[in-house]
């Protein structure tokens, strides 16, 4: 009778297991940044690729000799929502049928601008907030009202 013997590892299959061990923890590593990018950005402010802030407006009069810019070229924003109070309850701006740009709460002074050519705009507290719709100011909402609206871009 012969002995039985179990047949040593081979380098291959070594190599497999070494392999397979690395591509399951390079996996949990790539795994573990996206959800821990995905949830430090739910407080953070939409995408750059679709917010644009306003641009910075001087409300002292120009001198005669200086060169300024008259309001016409400036890009006028579909939307410009600044909050008043210390806190304003989750602000919603969307593309209709399309991407959320705005979903959170904002602070006091903090204002957001779209230049979208529609926009969809959920406010929960709409007496919190000042509306600037295609560069005229809105009419605000009672405290505690909840206001959705659309504004479509004039261009």
């Amino acid at each position: 009778m012969g002995r039985h013997r179990s047949e040593p590892m081979g380098l291959a299959r070594l190599a497999l297991l070494v392999l397979g061990a690395s591509a399951v923890v390079a996996l949990l590593f790539v795994g573990g940044r996206a959800l821990l990018g995905s949830v430090g950005s739910i407080g953070e402010a939409a995408p750059e690729r679709s917010r644009e802030r306003a641009p910075a407006t001087d409300t002292a009069t120009p001198d005669a000799t200086s060169d300024a810019t008259p309001a016409s070229t400036a890009r006028v924003p579909t939307v410009r929502i600044e909050c008043l109070a210390e806190n304003c309850p989750l602000v919603t701006v969307r593309v209709p049928g399309g991407d959320v740009l705005h979903y959170r709460d904002m602070s006091r002074g903090e204002e957001v601008s779209y230049f979208e050519p529609e926009l969809d705009v959920v406010l929960t507290d709409a007496g919190t907030v000042r509306v600037t719709a295609n560069g005229k100011p809105r009419e605000q909402g009672a405290e505690g009202e909840r206001e959705a609206f659309t504004v479509t871009s004039p261009d």
